[in-house]
């Protein structure tokens, strides 16, 4: 008993000590964010406006510098696009900013966001200032953003990455390896396109996969040529016989390709900068950078009695109140609380989610219905408004959607893996079952299902699609025979969505927030008089430190890096202790370099 109670003892202590410990680490962490955080930017009265995408990431919402990455050494900001636009559009009016200077190299994010930041950038030359260009890695994205430029300069000495190829998406059937594990995965779904699950149940892509992601495909990439191709007055045509003979190599074929206006070295990159601020010598250039002035300029306006609230549904869709997903739970809790603040006039839904949880989707869909009896509701869609992304979204007032979002998904579909194998010949385990009732074990993973429980699994994907055709017929005011048509589950890019009139024009987030102004009756083109609020409100950077903290050193995937990432990320919510359950979920996640 004595020994039991100095073990019980010492690891009572153990842990107080661990605690104090931790404590200190954490303490010590925030402070050191607090010294990190101290300087703030200063705007010079004369200045270059510095996009550069290697220190600045592009998101949905603006997020604190993690304490975890400013500790390590990796400053890159994290800058919602709202708020890089609405900085870019008071540089075009600001007269201390000469100038932007853009270095587009590392950029890397969604599709949507940078169609966004690209045609921030063309607004801004309409007001008669430039844009200048410097790149040494050309790649898709980096050059999409660049050809807007009224000169783009590239460094003349070869050797850079070059990955201006084209665009691609991968697909990952996981069949075959499943097979060998002994894992046999059940699905159910409504809609041949509906390829979510495929991955775990063919050993190759379906007809109708191949033919939705190459059309997918190639309308994203027609729209970004055809965006290159006027701004540097060369043809569809001989830039994607640049890119498809491989003619894009060295440095001076950009040149000769018309995709570079001259080859510079630093030092004559920096000589041009001077010439174009108008100064003696570089030294007496000023820059500020985008995450600077952003801070700086991109203010709530407090004085303003309308405010048009953003809510942005960013992420997968689940049940409960996960902080950094859209959760059926708390994101109905927010968007009856935009509908009874009396100074919200209008509401922009920003949607950049794949989808999920059909529960969850119902609830959201639900309080939309309901704001939208009370105030203009405007969707503006992100990377994706896919599955259960549209289903949120299909009711509202108006929808902009941009050219490469992946939108539609009009289908649902549910999984049930059967171990029994696996248990039985890999690892040589027996079970066996005692059920109060005939089907007591049908989710339990440890046997196939039935022909009567397929039917009954079959029957639920059934009414939950007929559910979701109706809702969009309503939604759009459309024939629901026709929504079933285009829907199947089938992926459009935003071009398309226009066309079939699943949504109604193409346009970016800020135009969403002026159509919703003059819905809420205001003059489309004055904001000043508004204040923009967005919800639900970014998690602080200790917010962020302490949820890093906590979480289980499992969440992290074992896939970084590699290319089944992808896949893993798709359906990291989903695991067969949920089996049964019917989701409306895009089958994949894109992003763009």
């Amino acid at each position: 008993m004595k020994d039991f109670l100095k073990i019980t003892l010492a690891v009572i202590v153990g842990c107080l000590i661990l605690g104090i410990v931790k404590l200190f680490v954490f303490f010590g962490i925030i402070g050191s964010l607090s010294l990190l955080g101290n300087s703030e930017p200063v705007m010079p009265g004369s200045a270059i406006l510095r996009i550069d995408l290697s220190e600045v990431q592009l998101a949905e919402q603006t997020q604190d510098m993690s304490l975890l990455s400013g500790i390590s050494g990796s400053h890159a900001n994290v800058i919602g696009i709202l708020d890089a636009v609405r900085a870019i559009e008071n540089a075009a009016s600001d007269p201390a900013v000469k100038y932007i200077y853009l270095k587009p190299d590392m950029a890397y994010g969604g599709m949507a966001e940078i169609e966004e930041l690209r045609q921030a950038l063309v607004n801004f030359r309409m007001s008669g200032k430039a844009v200048i260009s410097y790149m040494e890695n050309p790649s898709n994205a980096g050059y999409y953003l660049a050809s807007v430029s009224d000169k783009i300069y590239m460094t003349p000495h070869a050797g850079g990455m070059n990955t201006l190829t084209g665009i691609s998406s991968q697909m990952f059937f996981l069949k075959d390896i499943l097979a060998k594990l002994g894992i046999n995965v059940q699905l159910i779904r409504h809609g041949k396109y509906k390829s979510a699950g495929e991955t775990f149940v063919r050993n190759e892509a379906s007809p109708e996969n191949l033919t939705q992601n190459r059309e997918l495909i190639a309308s994203i990439w027609d729209s970004w040529t055809a965006d290159i191709a006027e701004s540097r007055g060369i043809s569809a045509e001989s830039f994607n016989s640049a890119i498809n003979d491989l003619e894009l190599n060295f440095p001076q074929d950009y040149v000769d390709a018309g995709l570079v206006d001259e080859l510079l070295t630093l030092d004559e990159l920096r000589n041009k900068l001077t010439e174009y601020f108008q100064a003696t010598s570089f030294e007496k250039t000023a820059m500020i950078s985008l995450a600077d002035y952003a801070s700086l300029k991109v203010q709530p306006n407090f004085r303003a009695e309308n405010t048009v609230a953003v809510i942005f549904a960013d992420g997968n869709i689940l049940d409960g109140d996960e902080e950094q997903q859209v959760t059926g739970d708390r994101f109905a809790r927010i968007i009856s609380s935009v509908r009874k603040d009396e100074n919200v006039k209008a509401v922009v839904l920003r949607v950049n989610s794949p989808g999920g949880s059909v529960l969850a989707a119902e609830k959201i869909k639900d309080e939309i219905a309901l704001l939208c009896e009370e105030k203009p509701v405007i969707a503006s869609y992100g990377n994706y408004a896919a599955s259960g992304g549209y289903w949120i979204s299909a009711g509202c007032d108006y929808i902009f959607t941009n050219s490469s979002t992946l939108t539609g998904s009009i289908g649902v579909f549910s999984m049930i893996p059967d171990f029994s194998k696996t248990l039985d010949d890999i690892a040589h385990i027996n079970v066996t079952s005692v059920n109060s009732n005939r089907h007591g074990d049908m989710y339990s993973c440890l046997r196939p299902l039935d022909e009567k429980e397929v039917a009954y699994m079959q029957a639920s994907v059934e009414n939950i699609y007929e559910t979701f055709t109706t809702i969009v017929a309503e939604g759009r005011s459309l024939d629901r025979s026709y929504v079933d048509e285009i829907g199947q589950g089938r992926v459009w890019s935003g071009d398309d969505a226009v066309r079939l009139k699943l949504a109604d024009s193409e346009g970016t987030l800020m135009d969403a927030i002026r159509y919703a102004v003059s819905a809420g009756g205001s003059d489309s083109s004055d904001l000043s008089q508004w204040n923009i609020a967005e919800y639900p409100k970014p998690l602080s950077a200790i917010e962020m430190l302490a949820k890093a903290l906590g979480s289980s050193a499992s969440a992290a995937s074992v896939f970084s890096g590699t290319p089944l990432e992808n896949v893993e990320t798709a359906f990291r919510e989903w695991n067969a202790s949920q089996s049964g359950k019917v989701y409306a979920r895009l089958p994949y996640e894109l992003t763009v370099r």
